[in-house]
C-alpha cells in the first residue's frame, strides 16, 4: 500500500510534469503571419524572421539545410537558415554545376561536380549570399542567415506558420527584389491569440 510520503511524491511529480505541458503551450503556439505588399496584394517568396528575446541566435552544430540543383536552377530560389547551419548542395541534375557566392556574408566555391559534395558549406554570419553557377549563367539562388529560430518562407498566398511565444516581437522581411546589401525590412508584432497576424509590408 502506497504510504504518505508516495502519494506526495507522486502528486509532485504530477504538478511538475503539467507545469511543464503549461509552458510549453505558453512559449510556443502555431501562428500565422501574412504579408502583403503596399497594394494589399500576398507577398510570396518573402524571408521571415522573428527576433524573440532569450532565443538561440545560432543553430545546433547538428543542424543542416539542403540547396538543391534540379532543372538546372536552385532548389529552393530562397532558402533561409539560422546562423551556424551547415548547408549540403546535392546536384539531381545530369550535368555538373559549378556552384559559388561572392557575397560577404559567405564567400565559397564548389568547382564542377556532380552527386553531393561530401563537405557541407557552413554559414556563420547572419546575412544574404547570392549564389549562381558557373556553367549555366541563368541560375540564380539566395540563402538568407538570420540569428533566430524563428524563421520561414511566404507561400504563393503570402502566409508563414511559425511557433512562437506570446508577447511582443520584432518581424523581420527579406525579398530578392531588395537586393542582398539591403537590410530585412523590421516591424513590431503581438503575439496573444490563435488569430493571424497581418503585416503590409513597405520597401
Amino acid at each position: 500500500m502506497p504510504t504518505p510520503t508516495s502519494f506526495f511524491s507522486l502528486s509532485r511529480v504530477f504538478t511538475v510534469l503539467i507545469g511543464q505541458a503549461l509552458a510549453v503551450c505558453v512559449h510556443a503556439a502555431p501562428q500565422v503571419i501574412n504579408l502583403t505588399n503596399e497594394s494589399g496584394q500576398p507577398l510570396a517568396n518573402a524571408a521571415v524572421s522573428v527576433m524573440v528575446k532569450g532565443a538561440r541566435t545560432t543553430a545546433p552544430t547538428e543542424v543542416t539545410a539542403n540547396m538543391a540543383q534540379k532543372g538546372r536552377a536552385f532548389a529552393p530560389t530562397l532558402l533561409v537558415v539560422q546562423t551556424g547551419t551547415s548547408v549540403l548542395f546535392p546536384n539531381f541534375d545530369t550535368v555538373r554545376h559549378h556552384v559559388y557566392s561572392f557575397s560577404p556574408v559567405k564567400r565559397f566555391e564548389i568547382k564542377l561536380y556532380a552527386g553531393t559534395p561530401a563537405t557541407p558549406v557552413i554559414f556563420d554570419k547572419p546575412g544574404t549570399a547570392t549564389l549562381g553557377c558557373n556553367i549555366h549563367d541563368k541560375m540564380l539562388g539566395y540563402i538568407h542567415v538570420v540569428d533566430t529560430p524563428y524563421f520561414g518562407v511566404t507561400g504563393n498566398d503570402g502566409q508563414v506558420t511559425l511557433d512562437l511565444p506570446a508577447g511582443e516581437h520584432r518581424l523581420r522581411v527579406w525579398t530578392p527584389s531588395l537586393g542582398e546589401a539591403t537590410p530585412d525590412i523590421e516591424s513590431v508584432i503581438k503575439v496573444n491569440s490563435a488569430q493571424a497576424i497581418t503585416v503590409r509590408v513597405k520597401p
